[in-house]
């Protein structure tokens, strides 16, 4: 069970978000202000950090970047009332992976804190094997034989994904939020000719592995023995 740490200095936001959390199965803790955060982090130990912008004693920006600085391996969303551009972009200099403006729905927040935890399992690891493909995700190619080929970063990416879990199925709208981020304007197409440019560049018949399509789901990647 993931843990989340919810550091704001609003006492009824933290509980709306704690609650939320609880109720959709994650661990929670608290903390009111960034040097609070910093102070409990290493014995929370949590996976993922919510973060408000506007707090006393250190705001939500210096903290993303002491978090980027000591904790880079914890994503980070960042919680705030302002949604102008500047303060997104500001936000994203200093290392934020996520930013939600308040208002916010309940639903979006819990998909992008599991999308953020899915995104950063997949990076922690550095390989998968996908029949006699071996996909680096450290250096972003993929090894055959022993010969190492780059290949278009979005392709590298979703093949890694695939085959991090084979067998398991992916839904359309989890792949794009994996690959492309919540905010990507485009449509399930691009992920339709990404897949197809991976089963041209890797039949299944050479490669032991093929992209299987689920009717009304998404994809999967099965191992050929």
């Amino acid at each position: 069970m993931s843990k989340i740490m919810i550091v704001d200095d609003d006492d009824n936001i933290r509980e709306l978000v704690c609650v939320l959390l609880r109720n959709n199965g994650f661990k929670v803790c608290e903390a009111v202000d960034g040097l609070d955060a910093l102070k409990k982090i290493p014995a929370e130990n949590p996976d993922l950090v919510i973060i408000d912008v506007m707090m006393p004693l250190m705001d939500g920006f210096e903290l993303c970047e002491h978090l980027r600085q000591n904790y880079d391996d914890i994503p980070a969303l960042m919680l705030t009332a302002r949604g102008e551009l500047n303060h997104k972009v500001r936000a994203f200099e200093r290392g934020i992976d996520d930013y939600l403006t308040k208002p916010f729905e309940g639903s979006e927040l819990v998909m992008r804190v599991r999308a953020l935890l899915r995104r950063c399992k997949i990076e922690s690891s550095q390989t998968a094997q996908a029949g006699d493909v071996t996909i680096d995700w450290s250096n972003r190619t993929v090894i055959v034989q022993g010969v190492r080929t780059y290949i278009p970063m979005k392709e590298c990416e979703l093949l890694f994904t695939l085959a991090s879990f084979p067998g398991r199925a992916f839904s359309r709208n989890q792949l794009i939020e994996n690959i492309w981020g919540t905010d990507f304007d485009g449509n399930e197409r691009t992920l339709d000719v990404h897949i197809s440019r991976l089963r041209e560049r890797f039949p299944p018949e050479k490669y032991r592995f093929k992209i299987t399509t689920i009717r009304g789901l998404g994809y999967r990647l099965e191992i050929i023995s």
